[in-house]
């Protein structure tokens, strides 16, 4: 048993990482977010200061999408990362007898648009945070906790590197939402290989 669910973990970072892969491909978004959730099971699990985090999915059977595999991953990694620092900190400030920590994963397909939504009920973010949370270096986190790279490369990995967008939803106390819409093929002069600067 220990074999084999190392040999998923494994597998789940090397899909992860697509280090083999540094060109546009067709890849399953799907397959990439459950490689991330691997990743980052230890941490969703139950801690002594909450119970596990509840993970609810609502795939919709996307089709595979023109994108950087390796890159799209990275993005899911911070906004699940942040997701579960948010989960943390609500945490240790609710009475958890009343309080089951959530994440929600949704896609579906709009006309010709892939859309990937993930929320948590963590404690949100006031509308003077969200201004900034794509900016360099701009972070919420204590110091030595948090360089404030994660979603501004998330932002250029969208933005620029896939021409979709990434959107961020949020109410203080209420939890966050980021939507990531990305097309379902790349333009043609889009599919020689970039690099983030």
């Amino acid at each position: 048993m220990g074999t084999s669910r190392i040999r998923d973990i494994v597998l789940s970072l090397r899909n992860f990482a697509r280090l083999d892969e540094s060109a546009m491909k067709q890849a399953a978004v799907e397959q990439g977010l459950d490689s991330t959730l691997l990743i980052l099971q230890n941490r969703l699990g139950l801690q002594s200061f909450r119970p596990a985090i509840e993970m609810i999915k609502h795939y919709g059977n996307l089709p595979p999408i023109e994108c950087y595999p390796g890159q799209l991953n990275q993005v899911f990694l911070n906004i699940l990362a942040n997701a579960i620092d948010a989960i943390d900190e609500m945490s240790r400030q609710r009475d958890l007898k009343a309080w089951q920590p959530r994440i929600i994963l949704r896609t579906e397909l709009q006309a010709d648009q892939v859309v990937i939504v993930m929320s948590d009920n963590g404690g949100g973010m006031a509308a003077d945070v969200q201004a900034h949370i794509f900016d360099p270096f701009f972070t919420t986190k204590p110091v030595g906790q948090g360089t404030g790279m994660g979603l501004a490369i998330s932002h250029k990995i969208v933005s620029d590197q896939h021409k979709g967008s990434l959107i961020c939803q949020s109410e203080l106390g209420e939890g966050t939402t980021f939507v990531i819409y990305l097309p379902r093929k790349q333009p043609l002069e889009h599919h020689s290989v970039c690099h983030l600067a």
